[in-house]
């Protein structure tokens, strides 16, 4: 019998398979189409302080290998996603969420932190400073060093919960702004966020996007994924959740020895609402056939 459990943080996971932001909404359309407590958590819709409508359309775009995003961190903001997304994902959901968090501003990340910590069915705080679609906030605090430990070290002053940094790959050191988090006090990182891309309409001859460049996600991603997640593993003695272009279990297996200790799937999500449950079905037959037994067991295991 395999044993799929895993430790983020503290906190006990039966599998390593959590949904990522932005691919799960706050998990009630899911739970109306399989039992989603087979999940080890999910990450729920990335929340601002202010309600957000979002970025004009078109905002979406189809990719060899992969999809373009340009939704704009849409939500409902902060005080609709505490009174009522949340007790209503804690009927259907019955495990530690993680809370997705962004700003424009350390003010704003500290706000939405203050009021997720409160929040009884969130585990882990996962601050995304890696959007890469909006303007005046998220990515510009991802892709600097410095700016990255300041709202890591804003953060973890005002809550108790454990403090993920997601993080951009947009960037030309990983592992620069990951040690300047974790040195700033981060508990764990998340990574990758999406690569920044473009499509052009040759018949309009202009951008596909209203924003005319947007994020990159789905496979063709994966290995850019899986060498920040090596480097970042190398580098920090922190806990990473690994993401990006995951969409079986033998690439969840490839991403733990990678280094990462749970892994995130996103636009799988959005092609087939049930790849988060048939991969973890599939974990055992592939656990089986690498002949793992424990899964924590193979964490950074490549290295």
């Amino acid at each position: 019998m395999v044993n799929t459990k895993v430790m983020l943080s503290g906190i006990a996971l039966d599998n390593p398979i959590i949904p990522a932001s932005g691919t799960f909404g706050f998990g009630t359309e899911f739970s109306e189409l399989y039992d989603i407590n087979i999940l080890g958590s999910l990450s729920f819709k990335g929340t601002t302080v202010e309600e957000r409508f979002g970025n004009p359309t078109p905002r979406i775009a189809d990719c060899t290998g992969g999809m373009l995003n340009s939704v704009g961190l849409q939500n409902p903001g902060l005080k609709k996603v505490c009174a009522h997304e949340l007790p209503n994902l804690a009927k259907t959901f019955r495990k530690p969420v993680i809370a997705n968090i962004s700003g424009f501003s350390i003010e704003e990340y500290v706000e939405c932190a203050k009021a997720m910590d409160a929040q009884e069915n969130v585990g882990i705080i996962e601050v995304n400073v890696s959007c890469p679609n909006v303007h005046g906030g998220g990515m510009s605090f991802g892709v600097n060093p410095e700016a990255a430990a300041e709202v890591t070290k804003a953060v973890k002053a005002v809550t108790k919960k454990p403090v993920y940094i997601k993080l951009s790959p947009n960037v030309t050191d990983i592992v620069t702004i990951a040690l300047a988090c974790e040195e700033a006090g981060a508990d764990g990182l998340s990574l990758i966020n999406t690569l920044l891309g473009m499509r052009i309409d040759i018949r309009s001859r202009k951008p596909v996007l209203a924003n005319k460049m947007g994020g990159f996600s789905g496979p063709a991603i994966f290995p850019v994924a899986l060498r920040m997640v090596w480097q970042a593993y190398e580098a920090v003695k922190i806990p990473i959740i690994g993401m990006g272009g995951v969409s079986s279990a033998e690439d969840v297996i490839e991403m733990m020895l990678a280094g990462a200790t749970a892994v995130q799937v996103g636009a799988a999500n959005l092609k087939n609402p049930f790849a988060c449950k048939e991969i973890i079905e599939d974990m055992p037959r592939v656990m089986d056939k690498y002949k793992i037994e424990n899964l924590s067991d193979i964490i950074g295991g490549a290295h």
